[in-house]
């Protein structure tokens, strides 16, 4: 038997296959993964670490440097309060961290601010802590990423002076790329971001313990200098004043923002999951306390300063090492880095988070969709696409965007803290050995509450931690009201309209489509009749088939009708006498010519109406409308140009019919290339 040689493609051909079954083009996001595979994607703690504690991390790189741009206002000699505001906030943290990680042994499935305040504060409080978590998360993306480019652009520029700082539309340009980067590593799927963001994360802690080691040693020998030619400093312009000092504070907590998201991401960690996220929890506590405090001191002895040009991290790395140094590049790119991908830990909890606001039926049900790579796809696009809106609006400036930032970190974790007082207030109520089963709205078992002999100074935490949030968030609140703050102020509330808005939608509609068992039998048996319309504009190739079918339906006994609207009175003719010749009537099947006063742009108008007429003499009629339509299979471009050329009747007319629970459009599609059809016309 002789083989048929393989055809070979030209390069037109070539060009096109390579397109076709390229898996780049077919799978964008990487092989489909099973539901199955679910369980199989989670994190190991040391990729869980970069992923949750990017965030929480990354915050040392500007807390510092928040501290002296407000103490800068009453000049540089209150500089050395730094330090003692640092160590306050360092405590705070601890009794947050520790709260935290009772947290994460009480929520075993997840133990975030949204679901304790529901479990313990109610669906309403639960909503207030929702809100304030997804704008946080919003603007940790925006926040983060702005950030990561300023440093980079500072350090850049100390490096290589022959490089200009970014310009404001440079820094927004390449803000904006880096946020479509994170989009795709992260709709790649949970574990492909996390080896992703890994080293970045681990490179920038090497280079901050490098330069704080060196900067100890160097100090501890006399070595350290301070620094040198810092331009663009901040200039005294009030005295100091207790407002001033409590802004200093607030501002240095936002080392705190990002706490939360281990307690929100426990799913997300190998098994057993608590312990794990606990220890992670426990890992990162310490990296950020020695980290804030190591900054904050090495900024007090090299006298570094609040400046709008350069940061205090490039201060610090220049003088430690040197503007040329390859250490002091490994230490901007590194702040860079972890800055940038601690927007990555918002892309992981924001969509879990409106997953869950959407199942309790406060966010659209789509939001709840995992994609073929077993992420909340839909999530993370939203997420996207509202960070790149603020760094649009507020052209990546972190000095305006930071003022947004806290109040929704600090609310949550208020919510959160007091929600576990509550948690073991009832735990203490209980005897020994006796369980106490919590649930969602819709029976999903949350967490089982049993006796704990210490809930006393459990509970006496977690009452200090959401006192002193609580504190904070309105220092934060007041402090930052004018130079931003009031925009949070204002977007929590709408944002809980919206949310109790769509719940009430969905509340509505669960009332209407509910059913009693008692009425399904009665209401089968009762008999339908459906008018059957099928609209004709001519004898057509795409016609023939609904046709057809329609002639051969089982006897409706009038209940099945060919519609034609009269738009032009020699078609109209046409049609009605081959209808004649063909003897389709004696088939069973009249045709119904409707006129049209305003001519073919009534069409729809017309069918609504002859439609309408027919549902008001009978109750229980129900109509059901045919549209014939056809589909081009010659080209890529012929089904792109159709809406464009066409008249789409069938979309129109379902859209007419949105609101009528009676009528039904059907749309008959047939490729004008199908076999069996009869052989287009060649007449001229």
């Amino acid at each position: 038997m002789q083989l048929r040689q393989p055809r070979t493609p030209g390069r037109a051909g070539t060009v096109a296959s390579l397109v076709t079954h390229s898996r780049l083009v077919r799978q964008p996001f990487g092989r489909p993964l099973r539901r199955a595979e679910l369980s199989h994607q989670v994190l190991a703690k040391r990729y869980a670490l970069p992923v949750f504690a990017s965030d929480n991390l990354s915050s040392v790189a500007y807390a510092t440097e928040e501290i002296l741009v407000v103490l800068a206002l009453a000049g540089t000699s209150y500089f050395a309060w730094s330090i003692w505001i640092a160590l306050a906030i360092m405590a705070g943290y601890a009794v947050i961290i520790i709260s935290y990680r009772q947290t994460l042994s009480a929520y075993p499935n997840g133990g975030g601010s949204y679901i304790v305040s529901r479990d313990n504060l109610g669906e309403g409080v639960a909503q207030v802590a929702g809100a304030a978590l997804l704008v946080d998360y919003i603007l940790t993306v925006s926040v983060s990423i702005a950030s990561g480019v300023a440093n980079f652009s500072s350090g850049i520029h100390q490096f290589l002076p022959g490089i200009p700082v970014f310009s404001t539309q440079a820094r927004v340009i390449t803000s904006l790329l880096l946020l479509a980067l994170m989009w795709y590593v992260n709709k790649r799927g949970l574990k492909e971001s996390g080896r992703a963001f890994a080293l970045p994360a681990y490179f920038f802690l090497v280079s901050v313990f490098l330069m704080l080691g060196v900067g100890l040693v160097k100090g501890l020998t006399g070595q350290l200098g301070d620094v040198q030619d810092v331009h663009g400093t901040i200039e005294a312009t009030q005295s100091m004043t207790l407002l001033l000092l409590l802004r200093a504070y607030a501002s240095g907590n936002t080392a705190v923002t990002g706490v939360e998201a281990i307690s929100n991401g426990i799913p997300a960690f190998a098994d057993p999951k608590p312990k794990n996220a606990a220890i992670t929890m426990a890992i990162m506590g310490s990296l950020v306390a020695v980290m804030f405090l190591g900054i904050t001191q090495l900024a007090h002895v090299t006298h570094a300063q609040a400046s709008e040009s350069e940061t205090v991290i490039s201060q610090l790395g220049r003088t430690v090492f040197s503007a040329h140094s390859p250490f002091y590049v490994a230490v901007i790119f590194g702040t860079a880095a972890i800055l940038i991908l601690a927007a990555n830990t918002s892309f992981v909890d924001f969509p879990r988070l409106a997953a869950l606001q959407a199942g309790d039926r406060f966010l659209p049900g789509w939001l709840m969709d995992r994609d073929n790579r077993l992420v909340f796809g839909v999530g993370i696009s939203v997420l996207s696409v509202a960070a790149g809106a603020l760094l649009i609006v507020f052209q990546a400036s972190v000095t305006h965007l930071i003022p947004l930032y806290a109040v929704g970190v600090f609310l949550s974790i208020t919510l959160s803290q007091a929600g576990m007082a509550v948690h073991w207030r009832r735990s203490g109520r209980l005897r020994p050995g006796e369980q106490l089963p919590r649930y969602s709205p819709d029976g999903e078992l949350v967490t089982t509450i049993e006796h704990d002999g210490g809930w006393h100074w459990k509970l006496a935490l977690s009452a200090a931690g959401a006192t002193m949030t609580a504190v904070i968030t309105c220092i934060f609140a007041v402090a930052k009201f004018t130079q931003g703050a009031w925009i949070i102020v204002i977007v929590i509330p709408t944002l809980l309209v919206v949310f109790f808005r769509i719940h009430r939608h969905y509340r509505t509609v669960q009332r209407a489509m509910t059913l009693q068992r008692d009425e399904i039998r009665p209401y089968l048996e009762q008999p339908v009749v459906t008018l059957h319309l099928l609209v004709v504009a001519g004898l057509q190739r795409h016609t023939l088939p609904a046709l057809r079918e329609f002639v051969h339906m089982p006897g409706y006994g009038g209940m099945r009708q060919a519609v034609h609207v009269d738009v032009n009175e020699q078609a109209t003719a046409e049609l009605r006498q081959q209808w004649r010749e063909l003897g389709i009537d004696a088939m069973g099947l009249p045709l119904v010519i409707l006129p049209s006063h305003y001519g073919a742009g009534d069409v729809i108008d017309t069918l609504v109406s002859y439609v309408r007429g027919a549902l008001s003499v009978d109750d229980s009629l129900r109509v059901e409308v045919v549209i014939t339509d056809w589909a081009s299979n010659t080209s890529w471009w012929g089904w792109l140009l159709t809406p464009a050329l066409h008249h789409l009747t069938g979309a129109r007319l379902r859209l007419a019919f949105l609101a009528e629970d009676r009528a039904t459009v059907k749309n008959y599609r047939t490729l004008t290339s199908r076999p069996g059809l009869p052989a287009p016309s060649h007449r001229s």
